[in-house]
């Protein structure tokens, strides 16, 4: 335990409280972590009352070892990625704290929390207006993309 770098420290503590006091609708799925501390996958439910009821989504995020000074590379993953204005098909997610408003300070349960509540307040499921040229051009890795914030009423 000792020999853990500062990044994967600060990754077990924010998993430990993850699995002990989740947020509504998040689980850690253990499994996946117990095998590799820099990749997560948590399943996320659509919230009663929203479009997104009785839905289950999994998010995978990727850590690299400057977290949590840099953010981490967060995407849907699966047979269900929620239709969503800011939601690509390919799993890409458009939220600015994954990106420029990253802060050390954020925390996975943070990002869970922002997205769980993007699900929630969204009125139309639809994809982004861009959706099929990005899918086809975009980088991997979403943080290479240079995002173009959509207005944030939606």
């Amino acid at each position: 335990m000792s020999s853990m770098s500062p990044s994967e420290r600060r990754l077990h503590k924010e998993l430990m409280s993850l699995i002990k006091e989740p947020p509504p609708g998040v689980t850690v799925d253990t499994e996946s972590v117990q095998q590799n501390l820099s990749e997560w996958k948590i399943n996320i439910k659509g919230f009663e009352g929203t479009l997104y009821e009785g839905e289950d989504f999994q998010l995978l995020f990727k850590f690299n070892n400057k977290y949590p000074f840099d953010s981490p590379e967060v995407t849907f993953i699966g047979n269900n990625i929620p239709v969503h204005p800011h939601v690509y098909s390919n799993g890409h997610i458009c939220l600015s704290i994954l990106t420029e408003d990253w802060s050390p300070a954020l925390s996975v349960q943070s990002v869970c929390l922002s997205i769980a509540s993007m699900l929630s307040s969204c009125r139309e499921k639809k994809r982004p207006p861009d959706n099929t040229l990005y899918v086809k051009t975009c980088n991997k890795n979403p943080k290479k993309t240079k995002w173009w914030y959509h207005d944030d009423s939606v």
